[in-house]
C-alpha cells in the first residue's frame, strides 16, 4: 500500500475529484491522509508517508528525491490565498508572524522582505490563533482557505505570488508532488494520471461545492485561473529560482 499525504485545501479538490473519477480514492493499493500544508511535509519526512504534496521549500534540504509527475500547487499571478496582510502600510511593520502552516509561503516573504521591499522586520513563528492577537505594528503570512476571510478584515494585502511574479516575471510553485525514494513507474502514472483528469474537471469540482462557500470565494475562478497546476518547463524555473534564492538567504 502506497501512503499519500494531500493537503487538505480548497486548491486540491482537482486531485481529489481525479482520485474519485479513476476510482483511487478508496482503493486498497492506497492510504491517504490529509493534512495541512506543513504536516505533509513532516509526514513524509518523518516516514510517515510515502508520497507528498508538500512545500517545495522542504526541497533544498533533501538528499535526494523524486518529483512524482507533473502536477503542482503554483501561480503565474495572483493566486488569493497566499497572503500578507497588516492594518498598517509595510514600512512601518516592526513584526512578521509567519503562519504554522506554510513553509514555502514564509520562505517566500523572507525572500521578499529582503530583495523586493527591503525593509528590516522581525520574522516570529506564529500559533494557532494568531490572526486574532496581532498588534497594531504587526503583520502576518496567511494561507490557504483562511485567506478568503482574512483579506476582508486587513486595511492592507498583499498576494505573495504577484508579488513574486512582479519581481521576478516568473510563476511560483508553492507545493508539488514529492517522494524521499524512487517509486513504482506504472503506479506513479497511475497516479498521475488520475491527478491530470481532475485538472481537466477542476470547473466541476467547483461547483460541487460552492454552495458550502457563498460568496466567500469564487471557486470556478479560483481553481480555474488562480491555481496552475502543470509543472511545466516555465513552472520549473520558477521553483529553481525560488531554491536557489532559499539557499543565498
Amino acid at each position: 500500500m502506497t501512503r499519500i499525504a494531500i493537503v487538505n485545501y480548497l486548491n486540491t479538490r482537482p486531485f481529489i475529484k481525479g482520485l474519485e473519477l479513476h476510482g483511487l480514492l478508496n482503493h486498497s493499493d492506497f492510504e491517504f491522509q490529509f493534512h495541512y500544508p506543513s504536516q505533509c511535509a513532516n509526514a513524509l519526512l518523518d516516514g510517515e508517508a510515502d508520497i507528498g504534496l508538500v512545500p517545495v521549500a522542504v526541497l533544498k534540504d533533501l538528499p535526494s528525491y523524486q518529483i512524482i509527475g507533473n502536477t503542482c500547487i503554483g501561480a503565474e499571478g495572483p493566486v488569493q490565498s497566499v497572503l500578507l496582510v497588516s492594518q498598517i502600510p509595510l514600512e512601518h511593520v516592526k513584526t512578521v508572524w509567519l503562519d504554522y502552516q506554510s513553509r514555502s509561503s514564509v520562505a517566500l516573504c523572507r525572500i521578499l522582505f529582503r530583495e523586493y521591499w527591503k525593509f528590516d522586520v522581525a520574522f516570529t513563528p506564529a500559533a494557532e490563533g494568531y490572526l486574532e492577537n496581532l498588534n497594531q505594528s504587526d503583520a502576518a503570512v496567511v494561507i490557504g482557505d483562511r485567506a478568503f476571510d482574512a483579506r476582508n478584515k486587513f486595511n492592507y494585502v498583499y498576494d505573495l505570488a504577484e508579488i513574486w511574479n512582479l519581481h521576478t516575471g516568473l510563476p511560483m510553485v508553492f507545493a508539488a508532488w514529492i517522494s524521499l525514494v524512487p517509486q513504482n513507474e506504472a503506479m506513479v502514472h497511475r497516479l498521475n494520471d488520475a491527478f491530470l483528469t481532475g485538472i481537466l474537471h477542476r470547473k466541476t469540482a467547483a461547483s460541487e461545492i460552492q454552495h458550502l462557500y457563498n460568496n466567500r470565494v469564487d471557486l470556478a475562478y479560483y481553481l480555474g485561473h488562480s491555481i496552475s497546476y502543470i509543472l511545466d518547463e516555465r513552472m520549473r524555473l520558477g521553483l529553481e529560482t525560488f531554491l536557489n534564492k532559499m539557499s543565498n538567504s
